[in-house]
């Protein structure tokens, strides 16, 4: 039971109960634990199962757990455990806007130099006159950490610890001194806390020491402008204050909160000045809850303590079974709609650092549906209704000064963090990443009227938590126009998985905004004569122009060259679809028909999708080579992933040329570089070119944790990317038909998948046996035309009678579907 702190005790009494529960405790804690290997465990799903044999020795390993806006990494340690803290509102700044006013004044010269092949001064004049001011953006920072050091019982034996993605439950169990103890950790996105629950088989055994440490940027004395406050807060917790940073003379407005409840079982709790001691308990569970005075992008008016305050005492009064309880059902409520299994292999049941290290594309084919799973299980952590967007790192963030300031990089990682959310049957949530679309638009048509002289909308290659929108980093990577109109293609892909016109209908301004800047901003290649981008740039790839030298560029000191072109294959490929999109958007919504019209007329004047002389897809309007040969980014390759332009029933020279980029580019890159070529191959229908890439980056570009690489840091992007890549060789639904295992791995040779979405608001399951569909479900969840790709022998069926259809290709069956109702494809007997 618990006990509570006594009431109405003086100050010298509660001194001395202090001093001695501390005394007692340290001395139970002398001493250093070692470890021993782990005892036999029972076998756990290999497709839902991240495990290790001991600690993690880095952040980077440690085990993630999230309800969208609290986060958590859980080492597991047994001497002296680090929970680190992330709440998604936490960032450096406040308010603020980068926007630069009469920048479309130099936007005519810019042009005339790009045109006539003068990049060096039209990268220069961009950078004075069209960035963004201040050029860099705010940061994501980490909240601090839960460190709770436990006694020193001697030797550690059977120890594991174990990520249950089904359960989002992190749980470290260990051996010592005779006891059994366990711990688990997992953060409610019903309670809105983050729940450590610390118990032994035998009883008065769970002792702790807690304490909540800030955490502050001391790298750069401008940057510390940052802090924070540890306190004790009698008589059962402790609370942490603190002030976030100014950074880029933007002042910190945000203050923070975080408080821990300590809820033992039997034995005696007391709270110092920044420390709480729990002695001789049964059981204990803290419950953490952290807040900011975030409101929105505009407003900072919120009051943490009262948030904070709500989320605790709700949670306290429930006991420890309910709280996990409404946990689990809310979590699979999500992650249960799809479930997949692939034969297990030798190294399947492997620590799982040992696996992806083991892992040789024959030998452990379940390792793939724990790929699916676990990007699944990322997705639903770090965003849910209502939370800000998955970040470059998810949620999970433990600097103060993080790589590429871990904010929305929107030129490929943002994007790729979403791709699974449609196909993996998590819908809902992509609803922070649709917010921030709408939220973007707002200083993005101040950024459109400001520096291009246009109407509508435009966002470029990153922004963070205040929405900003104008070009950054400096000219090479800032002159990518096109990072709104490749997010405004969700929205559409939105709706062609669900059919949702209530949706389509809130959406429909977001991508007429976007589209309506790309008329105005188009212009006509004095050469060519087909509408392109200027100023444009292909993300990241410095294109090898004849004649084009290094210089030092005054915004970024750097000595390079420039990104600048004038229509990039991207930008073409992005405007290409979206203003598809936009008409038939129109045409489904039954408005603005002059509009219709026009983005018709000038989607068919776009440059179109050119071949080099290498026989490859062009990167670039002019057949450039590039001065890096395995460059990350395949950009150039949009059309065929995650665009739908590109098939492998294409007709004309597009897919014999993106497989030559293909190939050029080769394996190397990082975590989600690896992502992206993955599913570029299971669109061209090559299985084993996917699951080589699926490979290389588990050997190279994978954390022990199952998180991506890129660049030594830890990223969320290449685990989402290919969670769909993996969905991609299983299922595509983009060329308006319905494909079953389209890139089906010899390897896999039997196995089955539940739950998946297909385009046109089908639910999928698939059940194979030695390479070949034996089976295949599809719920119509709207209604409306089916079609799909039907293998030869086999046949349609509902409730047992049989359904026809026309024929409109070889191989192609289209019929009529009822809501609700499911259709059984199954072997002709």
């Amino acid at each position: 039971m618990r006990i509570p702190a006594p009431a109405k005790t003086s100050p010298h009494s509660r001194i001395r109960r202090w001093a001695g529960c501390l005394a007692l405790f340290l001395c139970a804690a002398a001493g250093a634990a070692s470890l021993v290997p782990a005892r036999a465990e029972p076998a756990r799903d290999p497709a839902t199962t991240v495990w290790a044999p001991g600690p993690a020795d880095k952040w980077e390993n440690a085990h993630p757990v999230g309800n969208g806006r609290l986060g958590a990494m859980v080492f597991g340690r047994t001497d002296e455990e680090r929970i680190q803290l992330n709440e998604d509102t936490y960032w450096t700044g406040g308010p603020y806007t980068t926007t630069v006013k009469g920048g479309a004044e130099a936007l005519p010269e810019v042009r005339r130099l790009v045109f006539e092949g003068r990049l060096k001064q039209a990268h220069v004049l961009f950078g004075r006159r069209l960035m963004g001011y201040p050029i860099e953006q705010q940061k994501y920072q980490s909240l601090g950490n839960l460190v709770l050091g436990f006694p020193d019982a001697g030797e550690i034996a059977d120890y594991r610890h174990e990520l249950d993605l089904d359960a989002a439950v992190d749980a470290t169990s260990y051996t010592a001194g005779g006891v059994r103890y366990t711990r688990q950790v997992f953060a409610s996105p019903v309670d809105q806390v983050l729940v450590v629950r610390i118990a032994a088989d035998r009883p008065g055994r769970v002792s702790l020491r807690a304490q909540l440490r800030g955490e502050r940027n001391e790298a750069h004395s401008n940057y510390a402008t940052d802090y924070f406050r540890m306190d004790g807060a009698p008589p059962d917790g402790l609370v942490l204050r603190g002030k976030s940073a100014d950074y880029l003379g933007i002042e910190g407005r945000l203050r923070y909160e975080a408080r821990l409840k300590g809820l033992p079982e039997g034995g005696a709790m007391m709270v110092g000045e920044d420390e709480l001691v729990i002695t001789g308990a049964d059981a204990v569970t803290l419950l953490v809850a952290a807040a900011t005075n975030f409101v929105s992008y505009k407003d900072v008016s919120g009051d943490p303590a009262a948030r904070v305050s709500a989320s605790i005492d709700g949670a306290a009064g429930k006991p420890f079974e309910a709280l996990l309880e409404a946990h689990l059902r809310e979590h699979r409520r999500l992650f249960r709609r799809v479930e997949i299994s692939l034969p297990s292999g030798p190294a399947s049941d492997l620590p799982t650092a040992e696996r992806i290290k083991a892992f040789d594309g024959t030998n452990d084919p379940a390792l793939a549906g724990l790929v699916l799973q676990f990007g699944r299980y990322l997705l639903i952590s770090s965003s849910r209704p209502g939370t800000q967007p998955a970040n470059l790192q998810g949620l999970w963030n433990d600097k103060m000064n993080p790589p590429w300031d871990s904010k929305y990089t929107t030129n490929i990682n943002t994007e790729m963090n979403y791709w699974p959310a449609e196909v993996g049957n998590l819908a809902e949530c992509a609803e922070p990443l649709f917010r921030m679309i709408r939220e973007l638009s707002d200083q993005g048509s101040d950024v459109a009227r400001e520096h291009y002289g246009a109407r509508g909308w435009v966002f470029h290659q990153n922004t963070d938590l205040w929405r900003v929108a104008a070009p950054m980093d400096g000219p090479s990577w800032g002159a990518f126009t096109t990072g709104g109109a490749w997010l405004a293609t969700h929205l559409w892909e939105h709706y062609l998985f669900t059919g949702d016109k209530s949706f389509l209908k809130d959406a429909y301004p977001l991508l007429k905004g976007s589209a309506e800047f790309f008329l105005d901003f188009l212009v006509p290649h004095p050469t060519y004569g087909w509408l392109v981008t200027n100023p444009s740039t292909s993300p990241e790839n410095f294109p090898s122009v004849p004649g084009q030298k290094p210089f030092f560029d005054e915004i970024t000191t750097f000595l390079t060259t420039t990104t600048i072109c004038a229509g990039s294959t991207i930008d073409t490929r992005i405007l290409s679809e979206l203003f598809a999109d936009v008409a038939e958007a129109a045409r489904v919504l039954g408005v603005d028909e002059e509009l219709r019209r026009r983005v018709i007329e000038a989607r068919a004047k776009l440059a179109p999708m050119r071949i080099g002389r290498k026989g490859n897809l062009q990167e670039w309007l002019e057949d450039w080579d590039e001065t890096e040969k395995s460059h990350r980014h395949i950009s150039g390759l949009w059309g065929l992933f995650p665009g739908r332009e590109i098939s492998k029933r294409h007709i004309g020279g597009a897919v014999p040329a993106a497989k030559v980029v293909l190939e050029q580019r080769g394996l190397t890159g990082n975590g989600w570089s690896s992502a992206w070529k993955a599913a570029c191959w299971a669109r061209l229908g090559d299985a084993a070119r996917a699951l080589e890439n699926l490979r290389y980056a588990m050997n190279n570009y994978t954390t022990a944790s199952l998180f991506s690489i890129c660049a030594n840091a830890l990223q969320v992007d290449g685990a989402l990317g290919f969670s769909a890549a993996v969905a991609e060789m299983l299922l595509q639904s983009q060329n308006g038909e319905i494909e079953f295992l389209p890139a089906l791995p010899d390897v896999w040779r039997k196995g089955e998948v539940r739950g998946l979405r297909a385009r046109g608001g089908f639910e999928i399951g698939l059940k194979w046996l030695n390479g070949r569909l034996s089976r295949a479900t599809i719920l119509s969840t709207i209604g409306g035309p089916c079609r799909i790709r039907i293998p030869a022998r086999m046949h349609v069926t509902s409730l047992n009678e049989p359904i026809y259809g026309s024929a409109p290709d070889s191989g192609v069956i289209e019929f009529k579907t009822d809501p609700g109702r499911t259709y059984v494809v199954s072997r002709v007997q």
